[in-house]
């Protein structure tokens, strides 16, 4: 879709980029989503399986429209997610910086679900801080942050939804890496629209036994 716009209602949109955001449940995940989304603090439940927020961003003269993932941190859930990966144009990992567990499972368990089930080899990934607004309650320093994201190849920064520090941030600086990769920037859009029409319809049939046993 390079050098055409597409429609999204009635704003025309550049690019089309998938994004994912990852990590333990607890860390802010859905709040970073909604407080990106709809600029409010939110107080949330735990996301069952996946949800998906659609945000248009301009950056630069290019005109974006976002598809953000979020998916569930819980272990029971984490096999559902692993088909929406496929396709994913940038990754933001998430941790707690006053739960240090939520940090070492980033290296431990998430990088390498990254690593399995990613399908692109230059998706573009930003490790996160989340709830920096708690410095007294502060488990991870920012430099142990840092060295982590260094060893991971991706962008740092350390956010609070409650305060809105670096939310936005954290979207902007992956878009622009994004559009600094010419084979993702090529990705058509068409892809993402079967992705959604194909998970909404996993999502809202039914399941025996309900969601939550």
């Amino acid at each position: 879709m390079m050098g055409s716009s597409s429609k999204v209602g009635n704003n025309s949109y550049d690019y089309s980029f998938k994004i994912l955001l990852i990590g333990d449940s607890g860390v802010g995940k859905s709040s970073i989503l909604l407080s990106f989304i709809s600029n409010s603090v939110h107080h949330l439940s735990p996301t069952i399986g996946v949800d998906f927020k659609i945000k248009q961003l301009t950056i630069g003269e290019k005109r974006l429209k976002i598809t953000i993932w979020d998916t569930a941190g819980q272990e029971r859930f984490r096999t559902l997610t692993s088909s929406y990966y496929r396709g994913a144009h940038g990754i933001i990992l998430v941790y707690d910086v006053t739960r240090r567990e939520t940090f070492t499972n980033l290296s431990d368990t998430w990088a390498k679900e990254v690593e399995l089930h990613c399908t692109n080899d230059e998706c573009v990934k930003i490790l996160v801080g989340n709830k920096v607004d708690k410095e007294s309650e502060r488990a991870v320093t920012r430099e142990e942050g840092m060295a982590l994201a260094k060893e991971h190849k991706c962008s740092f920064l350390e956010c609070s939804t409650k305060t809105k520090k670096n939310v936005e941030q954290c979207f902007k600086d992956l878009a622009l890496k994004i559009l600094e990769v010419p084979s993702l920037i090529e990705n058509g859009s068409a892809v993402l629209k079967r992705q959604i029409v194909k998970q909404k319809q996993v999502y809202q049939s039914p399941r025996a036994g309900g969601c939550c046993t």
